[in-house]
């Protein structure tokens, strides 16, 4: 019988933030297809747990497919973990998911940690509907992909890193200077922190400060009155 992949969410930055179950299954499983081994190899010792890890990223994944199908082949039990929070949102796996579903492998998920969500749920903006960007464009795209939001009269969630962040403010304060901002930076790390108003007040509160880490921005439906 093939063996199976667990899709094990795991913290954002709180090693704490991760459930029983994901804790039981990466002590079960034969072995990790991580995005970093490094980082992996520190949550797995800060709960104690060992096992074997390969790497699988944007620039590895198309030549990892068929090293976990052998595995798998062979009956073992595997798991996928990203760097933080739930892997395939923003981050690699996806084509290997896809190969494996096409091929009819049991792939089972393992719910938790999300920033996208969790930034969502404490901003106070609308939850009922909203879309979900992730990191825009770093070049090619990214006017085109803000434009095409300007409209949207859904809550919009974007990833940004501490490199962009600036201009994206600046490219919200030219597109949509009336819509509303949430910020969250290092969400549930020890320098986590919340910045909200409209792009230009805080375009200029961020340049202020000395900033890193990575960004959750939560951004109001068109014409939402705050109500």
């Amino acid at each position: 019988m093939n063996g199976k992949l667990f899709v094990v969410a795991t913290p954002i930055g709180n090693m704490k933030d991760i459930t029983l179950r994901a804790l039981e299954i990466l002590g079960e499983v034969d072995i990790i297809f991580c995005e970093d081994t490094r980082v992996t190899r520190n949550l797995l010792s800060y709960h104690k747990i060992q096992k074997p890890l390969y790497s699988i990223n944007s620039f590895s994944e198309e030549k990892r497919i068929k090293l976990v199908e052998k595995f798998l082949s062979e009956g073992k039990k595997a798991a996928l973990l990203s760097d933080a929070g739930t892997p395939c949102i923003s981050d690699p796996g996806v084509r290997l998911i896809n190969y494996l579903r096409r091929n009819e492998f049991e792939i089972i998920g393992i719910p938790g940690a999300n920033a996208a969500i969790l930034g969502l749920s404490i901003a106070g903006l609308p939850t009922d509907s909203f879309v979900f960007e992730g990191f825009l464009p770093q070049k090619k795209g990214r006017r085109k992909k803000l434009l095409a939001l300007e409209n949207e009269e859904r809550t919009i969630i974007l990833y940004e890193s501490v490199y962009r962040i600036s201009k994206l403010l600046n490219e919200l304060k030219e597109i949509m200077p009336e819509r509303f901002l949430v910020i969250f930076r290092e969400l549930t790390k020890m320098f986590e922190e919340k910045w909200q108003g409209y792009p230009e007040s805080l375009l200029n509160s961020l340049q202020e400060r000395t900033i890193k880490g990575e960004f959750v921005i939560i951004i109001a439906p068109k014409n939402w009155t705050g109500k």
